[in-house]
């Protein structure tokens, strides 16, 4: 049975669809995202007629409006659909937890001895998967950008070429982040496409996409930029968002502009059902050319960090704040020690410029930051209580996980948990379909006593959801003898009681 890669959405139940999908072996291929790069040359409008005389009045008519053609998307087709790749994985998947893998599972008192054993393990065995998705080559050495997320946990993955050569593929790096992967494949010679600059793609511009929805390869799909800046998950990417029809087989592949030039990887789709619904987004080729020029100089990437969280500044917050218009970025949260709080911004502050760049809509904050590196200095324009002011400071470096023990600076005798959190990963978030909680990356002391194990994420602490290694110290600290932790092991949920003291 196949299986797409399905991304929860934040609002009214639609899916964000991550367009890579997984299936497992011997039961049908899963279809996962391919897209194929495509030139695209605009036809030039004809020019206008002379205006009419109109007898009657002895003046010229109204001149009409010049006649749009439509482009002829043919030309890009033709000339860089062959430096499009199709990429295919394989791997392999945890079977969820079977009664029928227990030699005594019939046995009417089975779940009541499996119960006081301890917390049920993962999935007993690994099931074969594996996915299909796209890329583009961007050298003639067989440099080759894709999507994180085509590539995430593959054992191999092979390029197959249009002129039907195929290649062992080597993944360079990927960044879970930006979902923008970097893969190689021995070769030479190979057709590339153009790069362009997502920065100059205009809202309302024609696009094109060549992919493989839903396994039909070489589907070529064309629309319109809809907006620019849109942010999604944490808010780490500033997407395109278009209506050019892309499905799951698309992933990883290349957006066009009219010159032909790559300005996106299709990435996401907003839906109801799994399919198209006139929402896809794909990554700033900016963003992407930045991840890949790390991966390729030090096999890993770093990000720059604010350390914010901030919200739309609506018509109510402008006149709340005096504000003239509503535009700005709202900080509604600083993170303890970050550069914003280094820098002295506080929850309330309306951030309106970065580096004399306007913040209009709260995702402009974060496309500046995507394109920048950690330690860059940053002059911020900020209105704060009906006034304007500015404050310096330098990013920081949101590579470096808020990976903290939940003891650290509290007495032992009060916490001993020995848990080492860290906030979830947007793609982990999409993965595992949650939008919030804790992954437990190392367990000792009395959680690893009472059954939590490395890998479990932790959601909620006596009842409270988690979203903060700080809410887990503030829990802790308040219980005397014991707490009850809600952990998410693979498909299940299970409380586990941890004794202090």
């Amino acid at each position: 049975m196949s299986k797409d890669t399905v991304l929860v959405s934040m609002t009214m139940k639609r899916l964000v669809v991550a367009l890579c999908a997984v299936g497992v072996l011997g039961a049908g291929a899963a279809i996962a995202v391919q897209n194929h790069t495509a030139s695209q040359q605009a036809m030039a409008a004809p020019a206008p007629a002379a205006p009419p005389v109109n007898a009657a009045a002895g003046a010229p008519a109204p001149t009409p409006a010049p006649m749009i053609a439509l482009p002829d998307f043919s030309v890009i087709a033709s000339r860089n659909g062959p430096a499009v790749v199709n990429i295919s994985t394989t791997g392999s998947v945890k079977a969820a937890y079977d009664r029928g893998d227990e030699p005594f599972a019939d046995d009417p008192f089975f779940e009541f001895f499996r119960r006081f054993q301890g917390p049920p393990q993962r999935g007993g065995r690994d099931v074969p998967s594996h996915g299909i998705g796209s890329g583009f080559i961007v050298s003639a050495d067989g440099l080759i950008l894709t999507n994180a997320h085509v590539v995430r946990d593959a054992r191999e993955v092979t390029v197959k070429l249009t002129d039907r050569r195929e290649f062992r593929a080597k993944v360079l790096g990927s960044d879970p982040k930006t979902d923008v992967a970097v893969i190689k494949i021995d070769a030479k010679n190979l057709p590339v496409v153009p790069l362009g600059r997502s920065t100059d793609v205009k809202v309302g511009e024609w696009v094109l996409a060549i992919g493989s929805p839903f396994g039909l390869e070489n589907t070529v799909t064309a629309g319109v930029v809809s907006a620019k800046g849109r942010s999604l998950d944490d808010g780490s990417v500033p997407f395109i968002q278009t209506d050019v029809a892309v499905n799951p087989g698309n992933s990883g592949g290349p957006l066009f502009n009219t010159k032909g030039e790559v300005v996106g990887i299709n990435s996401q789709i907003y839906s109801q059902t799994g399919g198209y619904q006139g929402l896809s987004f794909a990554i700033p080729i900016d963003v992407a050319q930045r991840i890949k020029e790390q991966i390729v100089a030090t096999g890993k990437v770093v990000h720059a960090k604010l350390g914010v969280t901030v919200q739309e500044v609506d018509q109510s917050f402008a006149d709340s704040f005096n504000l003239a218009s509503p535009e700005g970025a709202l900080v509604a949260n600083v993170e303890k020690g970050s550069a914003a709080d280094q820098a002295g911004l506080k929850p309330g502050d309306v951030i309106r410029s970065v580096n004399g760049q306007k913040i209009v809509a709260s995702g402009d904050l974060s496309a500046y930051t995507a394109l920048a590196k950690p330690g860059d200095k940053v002059t911020l324009d900020v209105w704060r209580e009906g006034k304007a002011l500015t404050l310096n400071g330098k990013l920081g470096n949101a590579t470096e996980r808020a990976l903290a023990s939940a003891d650290a600076d509290e007495p032992a005798a009060k916490l001993r948990l020995g848990l080492a959190l860290r906030p979830l990963d947007p793609l982990e978030k999409r993965q595992v379909g949650l939008a919030s909680g804790l992954v437990i990356e190392r367990a000792g002391g009395a959680a690893a006593s009472a059954g939590v194990q490395p890998g479990d994420v932790l959601l909620s602490v006596n009842g409270r959801p988690v979203n903060s290694i700080e809410q887990v110290r503030d829990v802790v600290s308040k219980s005397t003898k014991s707490v009850a932790l809600l952990i998410q092991r693979g498909e299940e949920r299970i409380f586990i009681p941890v004794r202090l003291g």
